[in-house]
């Protein structure tokens, strides 16, 4: 991690400000609230297993991202991207009108407003061109952006033989990286990168600066700083001009030095999967470095399983079960369903024949630097 600033509040006289807004903080913010679909227009092919998923009649042919729970926007605009609730309210404005709330006094003492997380539904209807995501210091530095863009991939559906591509077989010199980004060279980026197969229930920690591609055929839950920062470095045969967009506005000269060129090994590659432990519920199915950036826990209850306050973006991956919080109150839950987890809403429990992947913000329990939001 680099170094930030130390984020000072007066968390005491946070909690006594009360600020009207649409909920009435006895009663929605005591309950998970609900998220329907908020569809991102991507320079990609994609969005039909969205659709499929979501249950959603229909879809544009690049609307291939959705973004869950989202208090982030694209670097194309500032509106494009925020999820809204069903009162037509933008998520983060609610949010920051009563952020311990939502995210709970540690949260928000420690990180501010800002709840650290993006959820994203990504549909691969071609394959996405090789590119990175910077990391902390260099979006600091460079992006004024306490965030980079870790990012990790749940893959919930793949085509047989679907597989990514993650880091330099062998590492690249910076002057090479440069022509072939300049050259593009039809395929040879790609031919650099590791390829691994995958299939559903994989989970994959990407970390910022290693150079990755999904290939066509997945739909994966995609979570990650909250952050739309990325470095393109193929983009011939892609409907995006990457000379003019795929440097952050900064020139390849610069935004390069983001680029993992290091060589991945079987052995590197490995430390980025964890095998889930069966029989387990909660189970995490990061490795534990994750929890600086973000936390994924599988739901699968037997026959419930208890979680403990906090705010968190559920997806409902497969089946039907229920949320039960409170003294009595419960509500149904089913595939393709989504939703947001205010910290007041207080201990959830979840039972039925459903699997859900709860996604948390940064829960590192040591001596974490705290982020400027």
């Amino acid at each position: 991690m680099g170094a930030f600033s130390l984020y000072k509040v007066d968390i005491d006289q946070m909690c006594g400000l009360y600020i009207t807004t649409v909920f009435d903080r006895n009663t929605e913010l005591l309950a998970p609230i609900e998220l329907g679909a908020n569809l991102i227009p991507r320079f990609y092919r994609g969005g039909a297993r969205i659709a499929a998923f979501r249950g959603l009649a229909q879809i544009g042919s690049h609307e291939s991202e959705d973004w869950i729970a989202s208090t982030t926007h694209t670097r194309a605009s500032e509106e494009i991207g925020l999820s809204r609730l069903d009162s037509g309210e933008r998520l983060r404005e609610v949010l920051e009108a009563d952020p311990v709330s939502f995210l709970g006094k540690e949260h928000v003492a420690r990180f501010g407003t800002n709840p650290g997380l993006l959820v994203k539904l990504l549909d691969a209807g071609e394959r996405l061109p090789v590119h990175c995501h910077p990391g902390r210091d260099f979006a600091q530095q460079h992006l004024g952006s306490p965030y980079g863009k870790t990012e990790a991939w749940h893959v919930l559906r793949a085509d047989p033989g679907a597989r990514v591509y993650l880091g330099f077989r062998q590492e690249i010199p910076p002057g090479e990286l440069a022509e072939l980004v300049a050259e593009q060279p039809p395929g040879e980026l790609l031919s650099r990168l590791n390829p691994l197969p995958v299939r559903e229930g994989d989970t994959i920690f990407v970390p910022a600066g290693v150079p990755h591609s999904i290939g066509e055929g997945l739909l994966i839950i995609e979570v990650q700083e909250p952050t739309d920062h990325s470095v393109i470095l193929e983009w011939a045969g892609y409907e995006i001009d990457g000379a003019t967009v795929g440097h952050l506005r900064l020139g390849f000269e610069t935004a390069l030095d983001a680029v993992d060129r290091t060589a991945w090994d079987a052995r590197r590659l490995a430390q980025l999967r964890v095998v889930p432990r069966p029989g387990t519920s909660p189970c995490p199915v990061l490795p534990e470095r994750a929890r600086d950036y973000f936390w994924l826990e599988r739901i699968r209850p037997m026959p419930k399983t208890l979680l403990e306050p906090a705010f968190a973006v559920l997806v409902v991956t497969a089946g039907t079960g229920t949320l039960a919080w409170g003294a009595t109150e419960s509500c149904a839950v089913a595939a393709g369903q989504t939703y947001v987890i205010p910290h007041m809403c207080g201990p959830v429990s979840v039972s039925g024949d459903v699997e859900i992947l709860r996604c948390l913000g940064p829960t590192s329990a040591h001596d974490q630097k705290e982020l400027v939001a």
